[in-house]
């Protein structure tokens, strides 16, 4: 176990935690990362299930709503880079991300609990940006807490462990639909940002006020599976999250480019089927609308189970290969489902897809720090992943939502596997680019 040095007066005064010598992963640092980052995934993963039929109950078009949903993820590609940019100056000067987290944290809470107490469209809608555009501000520097308290080597397995929690949400927030939405909506909307502001507390107050957690690569002991480590310049700076963007442009090798491509587009489908599934649901299998938000705990249960075997088989297999054939398996579940439009049909399909996005979701992020080219941009570097991410993530419900007009219902896990199908032919060109540095 680490030592815990004597505690600090404030947030303010958080110290950046020393590089760790250790070349053991610490399983006590891990879980309170684990908790920070289910933390706030559990408030945005109810908001994708709930959210869609609040906005339902104003509009038709399953293609508008689709729109608005993106919305969250347009404010993150403004928001999250210059937020990381900001966390990573503060990182280097002493003073720790864990003032921006808690503080985003609780002004978040406040509008999203006020979502189901709006009877118009234009309240409702302000609610929605209110809490996308606090939310967005911390999310993905809770997300950078993994290469701040875990070493290089481990972070692919400290992410396994992560993603695992971050089901959990899943899992959570199916729950909270079956058992409170139908009874009370008001109480429905407000369980997840308590939840959020409790578990954020407890992580800051047995991790982020610790001296000596935090795991960064040693300069002199670069692992060769490693990337950031074995290129960083010792003078490497950064003036604005432009000047890093440009560097990832001008790279000669376009892997990180490419790889951010292939972010885009699974991240948009996987948003897509979130967002519409409850939808879905409702219009094809004919479920209660709680019933039909319940329709992602399969899924939430399989990658669970997957998700850590998946973090130890990529670190051998390869970070893109898996995250390649995850997509085919996501294919095939989407097609499962297209066939077999019934509850267990859909139920199957969507724990096959959960699998094939648990490959994804495990390598993605860990294999765009591993190719940064500074461990000081580590959280600018989890900001790009979000414009990648989330710019996919806002166009993919709608373009899906436009498919599920011109089609119908019936058709949207067939539209979803075809759109999906481009994700693999991205994931198998960048697997054959980079497969030397990927071993």
């Amino acid at each position: 176990m680490p030592n815990i040095a004597p505690q600090p007066e404030s947030l303010e005064d958080t110290p950046v935690a020393k590089p760790a010598t250790s070349r053991r992963m610490s399983a006590t640092t891990v879980l309170w990362v684990t908790l920070a980052v289910f933390a706030q995934e559990s408030v945005w993963n109810f908001y994708d299930a709930q959210v869609p039929s609040e906005l339902r109950q104003y509009i038709a078009s399953a293609g508008l709503v689709g729109l608005i949903m993106g919305l969250d993820n347009v404010l993150g590609v403004l928001i999250q880079p210059w937020m990381g940019f900001l966390s990573d100056r503060r990182a280097r000067h002493g003073k720790g991300r864990w003032a921006i987290i808690l503080t985003g944290a609780a002004l978040a809470a406040v509008p999203f609990a006020l979502i189901p107490w709006t009877h118009s469209l234009p309240l409702l809608v302000l609610c929605v940006v209110g809490f996308a555009a606090m939310a967005n501000a911390f999310k993905g520097i809770t997300e950078t807490l993994v290469p701040d308290y875990v070493a290089p080597s481990h972070r692919g397995k400290a992410q396994g462990f992560v993603k695992a929690g971050v089901s959990l949400t899943i899992v959570v927030s199916s729950l909270i639909s079956l058992l409170v939405v139908d009874r009370s909506i008001t109480l429905a909307f407000a369980i997840p940002p308590a939840l959020m502001l409790v578990l954020l507390t407890t992580s800051w107050f047995f991790l982020g006020r610790r001296h000596d957690t935090a795991a960064l690569p040693h300069p002199s002991r670069p692992s060769p599976t490693e990337p950031s480590a074995l290129a960083e310049p010792p003078s490497a700076d950064f003036a604005s999250p432009w000047a890093v963007i440009k560097d990832m442009v001008r790279d000669p090798s376009r892997a990180r480019t490419l790889l951010m491509l292939g972010i885009f587009c699974f991240a948009g489908m996987w948003s897509a089927l979130r967002a519409l599934l409850t939808p879905y649901g409702t219009e094809v299998l004919g479920l209660s609308r709680g019933s039909a938000g319940g329709l992602a705990l399969p899924g939430a249960v399989a990658f669970l189970v997957c998700v850590v075997p998946l973090a130890y088989v990529s670190s051998r297999l390869g970070q893109v290969r898996a995250m390649r054939y995850g997509v085919g398996v996501f294919v095939v579940g989407l097609l499962i489902g297209f066939c077999v439009p019934t509850v267990p049909g859909t139920v199957i399909a969507m724990a096959i897809a959960s699998v094939g996005y648990a490959a994804f979701a495990v390598n993605a992020l860990v294999a765009l720090w591993n190719l940064a080219p500074s461990r000081h941009v580590l959280g600018t570097y989890t900001g790009l992943y979000t414009v990648a991410s989330s710019t996919g993530a806002a166009l993919g419900p709608a373009l899906l939502g436009l498919t599920v007009d011109a089609t119908g219902w019936r058709f949207m896990l067939l539209n979803g596997a075809a759109f999906a199908a481009v994700t693999f032919t991205v994931f198998t060109r960048l697997a054959r680019r980079i497969a030397p540095a990927d071993h």
